[in-house]
């Protein structure tokens, strides 16, 4: 994203907070203007004095439930009929941490629409406003659980795969346009939706947990090197190029007229 100015607006989701907060500071650092979105609109509004007193740019905050359709469907309205948004930062989001079997199917439900449901139909609506452009940013916040079914999270972990995958899938659609994508894989950082899902960040290996402000400048750092998938903590990209290579070799083999012969009866 441009450090140019003016540059138009972005929208931030789960701003009030951890990853959220901090890309609204740099962004509104970079000459962004910012429309900021979170439930908690106490802190919304503290963190937009601030960076209105520190930056001079304009910040609006909307306090909204994205697990709410009434409220979902106005940001949505917004994102796609608004001429002054560049970008979107799709970060709200929530984790779970216990076993499946046990698990409250009610709140696996709300993780669903939050951390799919919202994040799909926001970048939906973002497209519609930005591909018609041709120009406009979507960055999606993903996780690296959603390429490690090791590490036990099988919802979560699903959710953030999904996210990836249609950061992905997104740049082949729009193919040649000018509108920039990018998925945010973090590992574990130092921010509250630990607590929210009850887990206990201070019981892991401090050497594995990254500060929120250190995990943004290297997402932003990724952007500007134009890299589609960013994972702040890979010391060596070409290992996820080779995790793609792998996964390509499978590509002409995962659909043909006959069953392989090792499926074929002795």
């Amino acid at each position: 994203m441009s450090t140019s100015t003016p540059k138009g607006a972005a929208l931030v989701t789960g701003a009030s907070t951890g990853i959220g907060a901090v890309y609204a500071d740099r962004l509104a650092k970079r000459g962004y203007d910012l429309v900021l979105v979170a439930r908690d609109e106490a802190r919304l509004t503290a963190l937009a004095e601030r960076l209105r007193a520190e930056t001079g740019v304009k910040v609006e905050v909307l306090r909204a439930d994205l697990t709410s359709k009434t409220d979902l469907k106005a940001l949505e309205e917004r994102l796609a009929s608004d001429p002054s948004i560049e970008v979107l930062i799709n970060n709200a989001g929530m984790a779970g941490f216990s076993g499946f079997a046990a698990a409250d199917r009610d709140g696996l439900e709300t993780m669903i629409q939050l951390n799919v449901t919202a994040v799909t139909r926001l970048a939906a609506a973002a497209a519609s406003n930005f591909v018609p452009r041709d120009r406009g940013t979507i960055v999606n916040i993903s996780s690296v659980v959603g390429l490690m079914p090791e590490f036990k999270s099988p919802i979560y972990g699903a959710t953030k795969a999904f996210v990836t995958y249609l950061t992905q899938g997104l740049r082949e659609e729009f193919g040649a346009s000018n509108v920039r994508l990018q998925a945010v894989l973090p590992g574990a950082t130092r921010t509250e939706i630990w607590e929210r899902s009850g887990a206990d960040i201070s019981a892991m290996d401090p050497e594995t947990v990254m500060e929120v402000a250190d995990l943004v400048d290297a997402a932003l750092a990724g952007f500007d090197q134009g890299e589609l998938v960013t994972i702040p903590s890979l010391p060596n990209p070409a290992d996820f190029d080779a995790y793609n290579a792998a996964r390509l070799k499978l590509a002409p083999n995962l659909s043909r007229r006959y069953p392989a012969d090792r499926f074929k009866a002795g």
